[in-house]
């Protein structure tokens, strides 16, 4: 009879458990602090999981087993009454106009539509980014000096 015991235990161990492991959270949080993260996706065994950083502490933003290939995961989980400010080229963002300036938003400052809101470099060329509507910076997505995509968003305003 053992034998039968140390063969279940074995099978419970191999199998991927359903449950989240808070312990790999915990350190994924500490990983974005040590590395002034603002946010940060992972999937793993079947669960995938999104940390970002906003006013308040981190929290999780998304944790679900996958998804059939038949149905598209949501991209983002942004309040209905936010939009993105989102990049119109690849390039390298910068949130000031040089390295010792002041940025040119901070999350809290109110904007207005054409209000300059960051630089993004593409071919030596510096190209103002301004804010299409008028609002408040909510959360500000992308590290200075950060490689951007076409589309990728920049910072949430509301």
């Amino acid at each position: 009879m053992p034998v039968t015991r140390r063969n279940r235990k074995s099978e419970e161990e191999s199998s991927p458990s359903p449950e989240i492991d808070l312990t790999k959270i915990k350190d994924l949080i500490k990983l974005m602090e040590d590395h002034d993260l603002t946010a940060f996706e992972l999937e793993d065994s079947g669960f995938k999981v999104r940390l970002e950083k906003g006013g308040t502490p981190e929290q999780v933003i998304a944790a679900a087993p996958p998804v059939a290939v038949e149905e598209k995961a949501p991209e983002k989980i942004v309040a209905e009454e936010t939009e993105e400010i989102s990049a119109p080229m690849v390039g390298t963002f910068y949130k000031s106009p040089s390295p010792d300036a002041d940025a040119f938003v901070k999350v809290g400052d109110a904007v207005d539509e054409g209000t300059v809101v960051c630089i993004i470099e593409a071919m030596k060329v510096m190209n103002q980014i301004k804010a299409e509507k008028s609002g408040v910076i909510q959360r500000i997505l992308v590290e200075d000096a950060s490689p951007v995509e076409f589309g990728q968003g920049l910072f949430v305003i509301a």
